[in-house]
């Protein structure tokens, strides 16, 4: 008789059903519905979960949930129990290796499934992070630290704020380099406000996430975190980047500056690209291959400028044909004290939306122009529309990214309510977010189907 935790959570009808075919939890199994054949492991359930479904881990490393209802049958062909729990052993420490300081944040490159109650564990100690990612241990003395425990689309000022402070104070201790872990969704805006409110460190500080969880056999958490921390250790570009996938496969990964990054795909490993520009480095297990040579340079010392000042009141608006006006006089009504717009093509929006936008820079608002395409550059001159837009006093913010000018507006005016101060800043570069030109190699989008690009992606593809 098979015991209470070879059916950890199931209930009801589920439960029902796993003993009709004799199958438990962790079992490899084909179950056939009325319309599909699944193969994968079952798993245990949460135990506030319904009684109506039974859920496997497909090969693939995704999970799904299959109603009872439409089983038809489960065939079994072995078990054997599964542990998720991380081994957890003492971090070797050795004060000769570069001491580096991993923050947590929240999202996953630090956490494992709980299959018991369907919640996602810190796993975040030094011994957690050894017993699950080894190879940290040849690379640097590692402390950790969680801040946080947020989504990262929760992520917000008094977060911002508290990473950056937390930074800080780690530099000036003496630390060799800081890794910061954080969700994916809205990494490239911390990394942008990130980089005006740290500069001019002397050591790198990397951000990093992972786009599946580690308990996923294509998880990018471990290799992700591996290479971000062989940055923070051993590189000597000293600024606020992004340590992600950088190809399909496990080959390597790319260090993005902060200010030039963005989140690209919904599911893809590999979705952060520098835009309009080409990333900083190529980082693999055995080394570091630097793109370019005009970055900032580690240094010895332990100085380093924290200023977290930070006006909420700001928005972006995302031009679309038809826009209404009600939306500029719901900012102004609403009291924001800044506004970027994303337009379409070279900077434009329609001339209904004219008479709100003037009323919003009448009102002392800053407004700034960025490109919804991404790549390129605000040529408000080039057409009537743009003319004219520009004489009711809206700002080129040249190629910043939407995100990019949505948080450096939002720092300057935590700097000032004097707009020809806050233009003073805007319009002046503190790492890259506004470039002189565009490298012809910054834009490259392949497009499928084409018979010279799927040979192209053919070889790389794996």
């Amino acid at each position: 008789m098979a015991s209470n935790e070879a059916y950890k959570g199931y209930k009801g009808e589920a439960l029902e059903t796993l003993k009709q075919f004799k199958a438990m939890i962790w079992c490899d199994v084909e179950i056939t519905t009325d319309q599909h054949k699944f193969l994968g492991i079952i798993l245990p359930r949460s135990e506030t979960a319904d009684q109506y479904h039974i859920v496997i881990k497909l090969i693939t490393g995704y999970n799904v949930g299959i109603a009872t209802k439409k089983i038809k049958n489960i065939k079994v062909f072995g078990r054997k129990e599964i542990c998720y729990k991380i081994p957890k052993n003492e971090f070797p420490s050795d004060p000769s290796k570069p001491k580096v300081k991993l923050f947590g944040t929240g999202g996953t490159i630090a956490s494992r499934l709980d299959y018991r109650t369907g919640a996602v564990i810190p796993a975040f100690s030094p011994g957690d992070l050894y017993g699950s990612v080894p190879e940290l241990a040849d690379i640097c003395d590692l402390e950790t630290e969680e801040l946080y425990g947020v989504f990262s689309e929760n992520m917000g000022l008094e977060q911002w704020k508290g990473t950056a402070e937390a930074i800080g104070k780690e530099i000036r201790k003496g630390t060799k380099g800081i890794v910061v872990g954080h969700g994916t969704d809205t990494m490239h805006h911390t990394a942008a406000i990130l980089s005006f409110m740290v500069q001019n460190s002397p050591v790198p500080i990397v951000m990093v996430g992972s786009q599946r969880s580690s308990d996923r056999p294509s998880s990018d958490a471990a290799l992700n975190l591996i290479h971000a921390v062989k940055v923070a250790a051993e590189s000597d570009i000293a600024e606020v980047t992004v340590c992600m996938f950088g190809h399909t496969s496990d080959d390597y990964g790319l260090l993005h500056r902060g200010t030039r990054v963005r989140k690209m795909h919904s599911s893809y490993r590999s979705t952060f690209r520098t835009i309009g520009d080409v990333p900083l480095a190529m980082v693999d297990r055995e080394k570091i291959t630097p793109l370019r040579q005009d970055y900032r340079k580690r240094r010895d010392d332990k100085n380093v400028t924290i200023n977290t000042a930070f006006e909420e009141k700001v928005s972006i608006l995302y031009y679309y044909p038809d826009m209404k006006p009600d939306l500029v006089y719901s900012l102004i009504d609403n009291g924001y004290k800044g506004i970027v717009i994303a337009g379409a093509g070279l900077g434009h929006v329609n001339k209904p939306l004219f008479p709100a936008i003037k009323k919003a820079i009448d009102s002392n608002i800053a407004v700034y122009m960025t490109v919804q395409t991404l790549w390129g550059y605000v040529q408000m001159y080039v057409y009537d529309t743009g003319r004219d837009i520009m004489e009711l006093g809206v700002i080129s913010a040249a190629n910043m990214l939407p995100e990019v000018a949505l948080m450096k507006l939002s720092w300057a005016l935590g700097q000032t309510s004097d707009l020809e101060k806050v233009k003073e800043i805007m319009l002046s570069p503190v790492v890259d977010e506004i470039t002189e030109r565009e490298p012809s190699n910054g834009y490259l989008v392949f497009q499928g189907g084409i018979p010279e690009v799927d040979d192209f992606i053919a070889n790389f593809r794996k």
